[in-house]
């Protein structure tokens, strides 16, 4: 349950790492393949690779901000249940989300079941993928980040988090993904 005043479990290894704030220094070109990962799905506890959507439909990786299953980051909150809400309408376009979190793999499970996900939910509390993205960090957890990759792996759109600017929206996500359609017909 969401709640504004428990902040048991804040205090840990992963928060310690992300204190220090880092920008963002992603340095990803469009039109490249982006970097792999190999992480549990908390649904399903499979593992989930990157490379096994290479060649067989697009994706739309959310690296997302969760301090604990108890303590969402005030602008990522709004934005996992507004990809949640649309997920059907990614999936009818033959796009899957994964969503991508720091938390581990017991307090994700909590957030998939409290926030009733239905799109994938990653677990990588040792943050690899999100150094491997650059997004930075700050105040104990890594920074969102928005990445749109066509079928190949091959990135055509990032949103690095800001103050300004902090997630794509829904929207935005869908509006690159027909662009990336009605460019390749």
């Amino acid at each position: 349950m969401l709640t504004s005043s428990d902040f048991s479990g804040l205090l840990n290894e992963r928060f310690l790492r992300n204190f220090i704030p880092v920008p963002a220094t992603n340095m990803l070109r469009l039109g490249e393949v982006t970097p792999g990962f190999n992480l549990p799905e908390i649904k399903t506890g499979t593992k989930v690779k990157l490379s096994d959507y290479q060649g067989k439909q697009p994706v739309l990786l959310a690296l997302t901000r969760i301090f604990t299953e108890k303590q969402y980051c005030p602008f990522c909150f709004p934005h996992i249940k507004a990809l949640n809400e649309n997920y059907e309408q990614f999936k009818n376009r033959g796009i899957e989300v994964l969503m991508i979190t720091s938390t581990d793999e017991r307090q994700s499970k909590i957030v998939a079941r409290d926030l009733n996900l239905k799109m994938p939910l990653l677990s990588d509390p040792s943050c690899r993928t999100f150094r491997a993205y650059e997004v930075g960090q700050a105040l104990g957890a890594p920074l969102p980040g928005q990445f749109v990759l066509d079928q190949e792996g091959k990135l055509r759109y990032k949103h690095l988090f800001s103050f300004l600017d902090h997630n794509a929206s829904v929207e935005t996500l869908l509006e690159q993904f027909n662009r990336l359609y009605s460019n390749h017909i």
